[in-house]
């Protein structure tokens, strides 16, 4: 803030002139980087134009420091701040009044209003200087210089435009305490050192003084302006940042619902592979001793219907798993018939037996469970009993479709035995099932080949291991093994040398 100077007995006071001191830009080399970036050169951000609202909100600014200039100026005459003028009040009053209106399009025009400003301030102060040291006058230019380092788009612009009115003050400064004529009163009155009231020389107190304070408001003003920019930058990268988790997100929504539709339709295939080849197989026996045995027949046409009633409700529940709502909302829809939702849980481990138990036309089979030590296929999760249940569902129904097998054993295998298995991935133990058949591949049958992939799909979920493919005994292997969790806290012991075997066989002479 500029205070008045001294004033001479002999002559009116031509007023004070405002000076500034603003930032030092011209550092040593080590820190001009910093300034810089601080200054927001070379920034890869732009702040936005303020908007309609705030350029009405400027002109009603603009307006009231308008109206405070015009009445600061009665008020400082009523003071004898303008005794000894030659202009006439209105002219002065026009001239206050005119050197606000830029601050009408401070943040539209921002280094344009501050470049008007303090113009119309060198002009003032060249003429009619008393309205310079006007309080709103003062506040002003403060607002104007806090608007252009705020709101100016182009640093580089505003870095120049701010340091030439920067210059302009401490040009202006030190001109007026060269020349001030009522600088001589001190001077006169204050002649030799004894004559000090304090142990400062009064003139240079002044001047100093003088320096400090305009330092400290003008500058103040530019601190606080930049201040406020990097504010907002920091506002709008936050913001961003916001924006680019929110996308993220949807995109990792986006995926896991891929990946379950995926799940879907390889159980949709395992389903329909698996009911529809028995449905076949049964058709065609049917056919054969339809007119031979109809007992025979009747027994082939109820597994016929059991198989696809089984196959029609196992595809209702995916169908409904696919039609439900993917961001986890209610559903209107109640369950049923067609309402969607599960109404029976997938089958897993417990389901093997049966799996293996049912009529698969003259195909003899047996099902075997090694479980090390005894209960240890508790510990298999749902998920993965479902994949080795999906997976000993494909192979049995490839033995039926694509091979000559008469025989085929279905195996599980769960051990708890880190020793006994190479490498980290199974160092808690595994879940294993094994389909193997006697037979040699039947021309014609070729498949498209999903269920195999399919079985290698679910075994990557679970970062298990796949065998598949002939055996050098005759028959074909399909293998996959799973690493079974970590134990719970509670642990289990080591297992013994026994290891629990269970053998189930079923067959049939069609």
């Amino acid at each position: 803030m500029v205070h008045a100077p001294p004033r001479s007995e002999t002559r009116p006071p031509d007023g004070d002139r405002p000076a500034v001191a603003g930032p030092d830009v011209l550092r040593p080399a080590g820190r001009l980087a910093g300034l810089l970036d601080w200054f927001g050169v070379d920034a890869d951000w732009e702040r936005v134009p303020a908007g309609p609202d705030a350029y009405r909100k400027d002109l009603l600014l603009g307006a009231g420091f308008a109206v405070l200039a015009a009445i600061s100026v009665e008020l400082g005459r009523s003071m004898g701040i303008f005794e000894g003028a030659r202009e006439p009040l209105w002219l002065i009053i026009l001239l206050a009044v005119v050197s606000t209106a830029p601050l009408a399009w401070r943040r539209r025009y921002p280094l344009v209003s501050l470049a008007l400003v303090y113009g119309l301030w060198l002009g003032l102060g060249l003429t009619i200087s008393a309205i310079t040291v006007l309080m709103p006058m003062q506040v002003m230019y403060f607002v104007a210089l806090f608007t252009a380092v705020a709101w100016a788009r182009d640093r580089r612009a505003m870095l120049v435009v701010v340091s030439v009115c920067v210059l302009m003050m401490f040009t202006w400064l030190i001109w007026m305490f060269a020349v001030q004529q009522g600088m001589e009163m001190l001077l006169e009155e204050f002649p030799t050192r004894a004559d000090w009231p304090g142990l400062i020389e009064p003139y240079l107190a002044n001047a100093v003084y003088q320096l400090i304070t305009n330092i400290a408001f003008f500058g103040g003003a530019v601190v606080a302006g930049q201040m406020q920019w990097n504010a907002a930058r920091r506002r709008r990268q936050l913001s961003d940042q916001a924006d680019t988790i929110e996308r993220q997100a949807a995109a990792l929504t986006d995926q896991a619902i891929v990946a379950e539709r995926v799940r879907i339709a390889r159980e949709l295939h395992d389903v329909v592979a698996h009911h529809v080849s028995v449905i076949g197989i049964q058709a065609a026996a049917a056919r054969r001793v339809l007119d031979r045995d109809p007992a025979r027949t009747a027994e082939a046409l109820v597994t016929i219907e059991r198989e696809s009633r089984e196959g029609v409700a196992q595809m209702r529940n995916l169908v409904g798993t696919l039609r439900s709502v993917p961001d986890g909302g209610a559903r209107d829809d109640p369950p049923g018939p067609d309402g969607g939702g599960s109404r029976a849980p997938e089958p897993g481990l417990a389901d093997l037996p049966a799996l293996t138990a049912a009529d698969h036309d003259g195909l003899d089979t047996t099902f075997r469970q090694v479980e090390e030590p005894p209960g240890t296929a508790a510990d298999v999760t749902d998920p993965m009993g479902l994949s080795l249940y999906r997976t000993a569902q494909e192979a049995m129904a490839n033995v039926r479709k694509h091979s000559t097998a008469r025989s085929a054993t279905v195996t599980l295998r769960v051990v708890r035995a880190p020793e006994a298995i190479a490498g980290q991935q199974f160092e808690h133990g595994f879940a294993e099932v094994e389909v193997l058949d006697d037979g040699r591949p039947r021309r014609g049958t070729s498949g498209s080949g999903l269920g195999l992939l399919g079985i290698r799909e679910r075994a990557a979920t679970h970062q298990g291991v796949v065998e598949i493919g002939t055996r050098a005994t005759g028959g074909f292997r399909v293998r996959v093994r799973l690493p079974l969790p970590a134990p719970d806290s509670e642990g289990r012991s080591a297992p013994g040398p026994a290891a629990h075997t269970a053998t189930t066989a079923s067959g049939s002479d069609a």
